[in-house]
């Protein structure tokens, strides 16, 4: 299946050179392209010389150079003689080999189009070849003739062409058909009776791939003989090859689409195509039955066609192929029903261990999730998410792990009623190594919370259970922070407390660790100690040391390394404070204040409530205590310290205005912003939806043969479409008219007083460039030799070599030349054009072109990532590329539309985050390369304070995985940010 694919991409990317080429009439007609080593040449005399007494290898090593040569563009004189004198009568197959190479390249007309009188000796020698005994030369010279384009020499060669029809062995028929199938389309009067032939040939032939040919020349040459085949032989289509197979899907999807009524004629033979054994032929045959049908049973059989493939092809470019047709098909409301029936079935492909496939198989899933499916997805969903906790870690069963948390989150928020069942798994995944795994579990935790108040004591008991198995910061800090908003009833507020308290271990902190450090017991372990409160002085406190010489050293525990003390396993909560984590801290003391102003709401004995708010002090005391003794890694913050005072003040005072904002407003502020993140997430679903076609009683009629090309829709040909989009490439991404948007991409080369005038259109593919060069002839002479030389700087490679031209006077010409692109990053094609003047003795004469700059816009694509991903892209990224705001435009907002509109990028920032005026900005900006190359950027803006027309200052980070992307984008950005931006009329 895979082989079969790149042959397709192959087979399409010939077609399209074959057309690209004959465009224009002054390329030379060639198929073979040969890589050319960089090494001198011998002059001609010394080639003729070898060509005509050096042995077999000599000669052979002769005819390669000459091939070269010539493919360069150069001019051997008398070669042509020399090969056919003493060359072409060997019988080495490897020389026979390079002449059909040297036949193919070699100029068969002379100067005013006739045909050279050489060529009636080769000629000879080709009729020759076409009656050897051996089937290669025989099948090799079948082959070359389909590339000759000159009937003077194909004409006394069809006597031998129509005996090799009749060929023992199949490689000699099925090349004899290929001939005469380019002949007949090239040149029909050498053979006007092609098709009966073939059409004859076809009922007698038992070969498979000869008559794979022969059907696919019918189809082209003579539809009517083709059909009358198929029709004669259609109940036994299930038992021919897969090459002959694929063919008559074709045909009959050309059939179909030109004449509609014949559907019902052909449609039993494209069902029995689905259970063909070759992966090609169904993957074909369902891809036609959708186009020729839309009833509920052919998609459900196509669908099933497809999921079939995936299932048991190992390919993943095979699996990613057809999973894009199985989300095309999602696309059509009636067809995303059955698919919706199918559910269970592409749940399978989850069992497939690459991650794109598996991300693009929950995508489609969390699409054709229904009321009616929900229960029996999240139960295989749930498997999944047990199989990825019991199995060995990988990297990407983590992000595996991920995916399935998300499209669980999804799941619960579409369909809550099955969140009871859902959040007892994932809970356990709080204590995961993978910290984004579990960092989205809380993210979903925290909504369906929020959400769902009849889930809220079951969420708060599975976070109290894992509470002390978090083995991550950020998750216990989102989790302490949970705890804290949403534990309302005293016993609940009792529970956290515990466990706080439990996670923290001892209170006081620094005492505690002074006496382990100390070496001696804790209370909890000397039960004397036990009921005395007395505390031991940290200044007093040391270790009895012995020095080398063996007498006794003291030193204080203040001035010893915290290194030395013995390793013991902390609690969770203390571990992060020793290792200088105080932000969470301050969470812990603000979910502290919280609790304890709820516990006074709920409770109304004064003396319990005192204890309690004593209990909630005493920690936030002992945190701040640690923070300032010395004992962790690194000391508190300031705004720590600041948030802990804040707290330890609240509980003292308990100002009404204070209790409100902290046991009410938090509330607010949570509910308003997953408001906002639900209303973002609606719009994009919005502009992403389907459109529906209803038919409105008064609505036009659409007559096909009146409808333009861009409204034609769905009923083009999808080959044709498919060979036009490969042609144009990226031109079809705006609906603009291709000759509108061609002007924009031309460049000029040449000045208008040059001898020679050029200029370019330059066609941005997605992995290559097309330069289409107009080269115009200013002089009175004739220019010969007239070649395009270009060169590049940066990660282009140019493919080929342009071939030499002839100019006449003020005559022009188009060149063409690709250019392949291997990485996101700018480059320049630079070059000039070298030509001859006719009767002149100078040396050749030069014209130096101007640069062509490739601009890195055309291969960056706008593009969504969480905050977490951004944030661990912007960790893991090592090229930065700091650019200063330079601009003119004094609107922060303006400057970040102009700045996204200018480099393809995507403002990740919420909009209600920037919106007002308050003289500073800051948004996280993302995109991605169609390499698969990600570009993050940082914006810092300022505006100075009361003054309306200066302009915006500040800075923009960019960050790359590579350096070529960051330093592009930084210079793409040096170069837009100046540009005058009116602003929007008020």
């Amino acid at each position: 299946m895979a082989t079969w694919l790149r042959g397709c991409q192959f087979y399409e990317l010939r077609s399209v050179a074959y057309r690209l080429t004959w465009m224009s009439v002054t390329e030379q007609p060639c198929y073979t392209l040969i890589s050319t080593p960089d090494s001198d040449y011998p002059p001609p005399d010394q080639l003729r010389k070898e060509l005509e007494i050096g042995d077999i290898k000599a000669k052979i090593d002769a005819l390669k150079k000459a091939i070269y040569i010539i493919l360069n563009g150069e001019k051997i004189p008398g070669i042509l003689m020399a090969v056919v004198k003493f060359v072409l009568p060997l019988q080495d197959h490897n020389v026979k080999k390079l002449l059909l190479i040297f036949w193919e390249i070699i100029p068969k007309t002379s100067a005013d189009g006739k045909l050279l009188h050489e060529m009636i000796l080769v000629c000879d020698a080709y009729r020759r070849d076409l009656q050897h005994p051996n089937e290669f030369i025989r099948g090799s010279t079948l082959r070359f003739l389909c590339k000759l384009k000159e009937p003077e020499i194909l004409e006394p060669l069809m006597p031998s062409i129509r005996s090799c029809l009749e060929h023992r062995h199949s490689y000699v028929r099925r090349n004899a058909v290929l001939a005469i199938y380019t002949i007949y389309r090239n040149f029909d009067f050498l053979i006007p009776d092609g098709p009966e032939l073939i059409a004859n040939f076809l009922e007698r032939e038992q070969d498979m791939s000869c008559k794979r040919n022969a059907f696919m020349m019918l189809i082209h040459a003579d539809q009517e003989r083709a059909l009358s085949y198929l029709t004669s032989c259609i109940d036994q289509v299930h038992s021919f090859g897969d090459i002959l197979q694929l063919v008559i899907v074709e045909l009959i999807y050309k059939v179909c689409h030109a004449n509609p009524s014949e559907r019902s004629r052909f449609i039993r033979c494209i069902y029995s195509l689905l259970n063909a054994t070759s992966p090609a032929v169904r993957y074909e045959a369902a891809g036609t039955l959708v186009t020729l049908s839309s009833a509920p049973s052919a998609i459900k059989a196509a669908a099933s066609c497809y999921i079939e493939i995936i299932l048991k092809e190992s390919d993943n470019n095979v699996k990613l192929i057809v999973l894009d047709r199985l989300i095309a098909l999602k696309e059509q409301p009636n067809q995303e029903r059955v698919l919706q029936e199918l559910v269970m079935d592409i749940l399978r492909v989850l069992a497939t261990p690459d991650l794109e496939v598996r991300k693009k198989t929950l995508s489609l899933i969390l699409d054709l999730v229904s009321s009616r499916n929900i229960e029996d997805i999240v139960l295989v969903l749930k498997k999944e998410v047990t199989k990825t906790h019991n199995t060995t870690e990988h990297e990407d069963t983590g992000k595996y792990r991920q995916l399935l948390v998300r499209t669980l989150h999804s799941c619960c928020i579409k369909f809550p009623d099955i969140s009871a069942t859902v959040i007892p798994v994932l809970t356990e995944f709080l204590s995961d190594t993978n910290e984004l795994a579990a960092a989205d579990v809380l993210v979903f935790v925290r909504e369906a919370i929020q959400k769902f108040e009849g889930l809220r004591p079951l969420i708060i008991e599975k976070l109290l259970e894992a509470f002390l198995s978090i083995k991550s910061v950020k998750v216990h800090r989102a989790a302490i922070w949970i705890l804290g908003e949403y534990a309302t009833s005293a016993d609940d507020i009792r529970s956290v407390m515990s466990k706080v308290r439990q996670s923290l271990g001892e209170i006081p902190i620094v005492d505690d660790e002074i006496r382990k450090a100390a070496g001696e017991q804790t209370d909890a372990e000397n039960p004397l100690a036990q009921g005395t409160g007395s505390v031991t002085n940290p200044v007093a406190s040391s270790a009895r040391l012995v020095t080398a010489d063996g007498t006794y050293a003291t030193q204080s525990i203040f001035s010893a390394a915290v290194t030395t003390a013995k390793k013991e396993e902390r609690p969770p909560l203390r571990k992060y404070l020793m290792e200088g984590d105080f932000f969470i801290g301050a969470s812990m003391a603000t979910t502290m204040t919280k609790l304890a102003l709820r516990f006074v709401q709920q409770v109304s004995n004064p003396q319990t409530q005192n204890q309690f708010c004593a209990e909630a002090m005493l920690v936030i005391a002992a945190i701040l205590h640690l923070g300032r003794s010395g004992l962790p890694q690194k000391p508190i913050s300031n705004d720590d310290a600041e948030r802990l005072g804040l707290c330890l003040k609240v509980l003292s005072d308990r100002s009404p205005i204070l209790v409100e904002v902290f046991t009410d407003a938090c509330r607010r502020s949570i509910s308003l912003m997953l408001a906002a993140k639900a209303e973002e997430e609606a719009a994009a679903q919005k502009n992403l939806e389907k459109n529906s076609r209803s038919i409105q009683a008064d609505d036009l009629v659409s007559f096909k043969q009146l409808l333009s090309r861009n409204e034609l829709g769905g009923l083009e040909d999808v080959f044709e479409s498919s060979l036009s989009q490969a042609l144009v490439g990226s031109a079809q991404r705006t609906g603009l008219d291709l000759s509108v948007s061609k002007l924009n991409k031309v460049t000029q080369l040449t000045g208008f007083s040059d001898p020679v005038y050029a200029e370019a259109y330059v066609n941005v593919n997605q992995y290559d460039i097309v330069l289409d060069v107009l080269i115009v002839n200013q002089t009175a002479d004739t220019l010969q030799n007239c070649t395009l030389e270009l060169a590049t700087l940066g990660d282009l490679k140019l493919v080929e070599k342009p071939s030499a031209i002839i100019l006449a006077p003020h005559d022009f010409a188009n060149i063409k030349a690709s250019v392949k692109v291997a990485s996101t990053e700018n480059g320049i094609i630079f070059g000039n054009i070298v030509y001859d003047v006719t009767g002149s003795t100078s040396d050749r004469n030069v014209v130096v072109l101007n640069d062509i700059h490739i601009d890195i816009m055309d291969y960056i694509m706008p593009a969504s990532c969480t905050d977490a991903e951004f944030r661990q892209m912007w960790a893991d990224f090592e090229w930065e590329n700091k650019v200063t705001v330079n601009t003119n435009i004094n609107d922060l907002n303006l400057y970040l539309q102009h700045l996204l509109k200018s480099t393809n990028m995507k403002c990740l920032t919420p909009e209600k985050a920037l919106a007002g005026d308050c003289g500073f900005m800051a948004a996280n900006l993302y995109a991605r390369s169609v390499f698969g190359e990600d570009a993050l950027a940082n914006l810092s803006l300022e505006k100075p304070f009361g003054k309306p027309d200066a302009p915006v200052t500040g800075h923009i980070r960019i960050r790359a995985k590579s350096q070529g992307m960051a330093l592009s984008l930084g210079d793409k950005i040096n170069t837009i940010q100046k540009a005058s931006v009116k602003s929007p009329v008020a």
